[in-house]
């Protein structure tokens, strides 16, 4: 049935009364130089710093400078399309990452896009990067462990939930596994961990998210790349993407763990784009601001108190450092902003001592408030033994067979917990099992057994306590319990497992 002319007439009119026009204030710009991922643009007077900025065809970019007559943004992506004159336009939006639960599991970029192949990401909210860290009112005290699984680490150098623990030494130590074995070890427990790569090697990452897959690590874990084939833009973003995602777990009264590897790419990346925006560089062509950078993310780590939800944000940045120079800009810098390091000895990794920590130089500054109480009572004395054992094997390395014997037994004893602290990668110990071994050596139980068969006296005791003293694992591991009762009962358990095996020999 065909319309009238006069049908149409009174269409449009009844269209033309219902129209309510707005108006839409949106600051336009003209970009007047690009390249190197930099474009800089006149005309945006209401720019806000890190408001992401539309260059269109789907390319935006960060507002990372503003200046008298310009603004100076990073290109988020590709820089082909745009061109000198083209127009830019404002958003309104200081840049942000998506954020949940839905990331659980996936490898994202910093901007939440997916990389894995498994479909979109319907997160359902999102958070900005860069915020302001909790106040101090804010805060609890540190004191309930992430119990890593790594004997040396969980005894000596405890890490608390809200800590910030630097791991720190050259390329090739074991840095990263030490945070990914503390990573595989959440299996099971109330822990969500954000693995963030910045200026990794694309290979690299794919091979330890394949680890995490085969440890069944994933399914509580968030991998973030940016990649060594990324802008330095990206990098620069990444760790302030991952902070977000576990602040959104911490802020939801829940527990999280961020790994950063690491912040000297991450400085590098940062003075790179500080260059080309024309940033006036200071040591080593570092920005001056490059000590705030890193202290706004990592005091973003933090353990909320029960009036803001009773979260946790738990942070692990690694720091390379080149020729063993603990003393360099960067990782002083971050030396200071953190509760602790663990310092990665190449002499000690190369002598097959793994993982390689330095005992002298490494520390926890939360000290014993994030032990468990059997781990306290059980280690009690362990570093002062092993210091007079280094200090005992130095010297006696020089000659002088004819040792007394408290030197003899100190030795003896020292090596012994040195060789139960070896531990090989991505094999973390449960807390019943820690504290099973280290007990042994600590008290001499392991004095008579040759270094080449500690090792099997240890995999003998772990099946030995799970078979016949179930009532051990359950009150070390699961109830933290520690009283004489039970300390009689490990020592029953360790003496009749040397009468079922003679390991002398």
């Amino acid at each position: 049935m065909a319309t009238t002319s006069s049908e149409i007439t009174d269409i449009i009119r009844a269209q033309i009364e219902r129209f309510e026009g707005k108006a839409e204030a949106v600051d336009v710009g003209t970009v007047v130089e690009v390249g190197d991922g930099i474009a800089r643009i006149q005309g945006l007077a209401g720019c806000m710093a890190s408001e992401l900025i539309d260059f269109g065809h789907g390319v935006f970019g960060l507002a990372f400078n503003l200046e008298e007559d310009t603004v100076s943004a990073i290109v988020l992506g590709g820089y082909e399309e745009i061109k000198e004159g083209s127009e830019v336009r404002t958003t309104g939006r200081i840049i942000e990452t998506p954020v949940g639960d839905e990331l659980v599991g996936r490898v994202v970029d910093p901007l939440g896009r997916p990389l894995d192949g498994k479909g979109p990401i319907n997160a359902k909210g999102s958070r900005l990067m860069d915020v302001v860290a909790p106040g101090v009112i804010a805060r609890q005290n540190v004191d309930t462990p992430v119990a890593t699984g790594i004997k040396s680490i969980d005894s000596m150098f405890p890490i608390g939930r809200g800590q910030r623990e630097l791991i720190i030494g050259d390329r090739q130590t074991g840095k990263t596994a030490i945070a990914i074995d503390a990573m595989i070890n959440q299996k099971g427990k109330d822990l969500v961990c954000i693995y963030v790569a910045i200026g990794q090697k694309e290979s690299s990452v794919a091979k330890i998210v394949t680890t995490l897959e085969e440890h069944g690590a994933m399914d509580h874990s968030i991998v973030v790349i940016a990649g060594a084939s990324d802008p330095a833009t990206l990098q620069y973003l990444a760790p302030f993407a991952g902070c977000a995602m576990g602040e959104y777990f911490r802020d939801d009264g829940r527990d999280a763990l961020v790994v950063y590897d690491d912040l000297t790419k991450h400085a590098w990346a940062y003075r790179q784009v500080s260059l080309l925006v024309r940033r006036p560089p200071g040591r080593e062509a570092y920005p001056g601001d490059v000590f705030y950078l890193h202290s706004r993310l990592l005091e973003r780590a933090a353990r909320m108190n029960r009036e803001h939800g009773g979260g946790s944000l738990t942070a692990l940045p690694i720091i390379e450092t080149q020729a063993n120079d603990i003393s360099a800009y960067i990782p002083t810098n971050v030396i200071s902003i953190t509760d602790g390091q663990l310092f990665m000895e190449p002499d000690l990794f190369n002598a097959g001592f793994r993982p390689a920590i330095n005992p002298g130089l490494s520390v926890s500054r939360v000290g014993g408030d994030a032990r468990t109480k059997p781990m306290s009572r059980t280690v009690r004395g362990m570093q002062l033994q092993l210091q007079q054992f280094r200090e005992l094997a130095a010297f006696t390395q020089f000659g002088g067979s004819d040792l007394d014997k408290s030197t003899l037994q100190t030795l003896r004893r020292g090596e012994r917990i040195q060789e139960v602290l070896k531990q090989p990668q991505y094999d973390p110990v449960p807390l019943d099992k820690e504290i099973g071994i280290l007990y042994a050596a600590t008290r001499g139980y392991l004095d008579d057994v040759p270094l080449s068969r500690v090792a099997e006296f240890e995999r003998d005791m772990d099946r030995f306590m799970d078979a016949q003293y179930r009532d051990l694992v359950e009150s070390i591991g699961l109830k933290k319990a520690w009283d004489d009762a039970v300390e009689s009962r490990l020592k029953e358990m360790l003496t009749e497992l040397k009468k079922t095996k003679d390991y002398t020999k």
